[in-house]
């Protein structure tokens, strides 16, 4: 698995503590120094299953200073992977990539469901 995280994020360390205590094998990303690119975003999204707009970090500084909260809405899904893959900081973390599910933030009922079926 892929875990995407921003290390200073609090809800990336209970993340990353959750796994660790679940014995989970994964790889370590950091999103600002390695930011996904459109392609994999698309990836992501496509296997999610979720809208779009949930890959968005909604409460980040750099969404507010953007006003893509009234931007979002006219713009395309190709335009919105674009927009992500130019910051990190624009993702909703923490991201968990398996090849089955990709998870976006962290839900503890949620990954435990997901870890079981692996």
């Amino acid at each position: 698995m892929l875990f995407v995280e921003y290390p200073k994020c609090t809800t990336c360390q209970k993340a990353k503590k959750f796994l660790d205590d679940h014995g989970a094998a994964y790889t370590d990303r950091h999103i600002k120094e390695d930011n996904p690119t459109a392609q994999e975003l698309r990836t992501w999204w496509k296997r999610s299953g979720l809208p779009l707009k949930k890959f968005f970090n909604t409460s980040g500084l750099q969404y507010k200073a953007l006003g893509l909260k009234d931007k979002l809405p006219g713009m395309t899904e190709d335009e919105q992977l674009e927009l992500l893959a130019t910051d990190g900081m624009l993702v909703k973390r923490p991201v968990l990539v398996d090849e089955y599910f990709v998870l976006v933030g962290f839900r503890p009922e949620q990954w435990e469901e997901q870890l079981k079926n692996r």
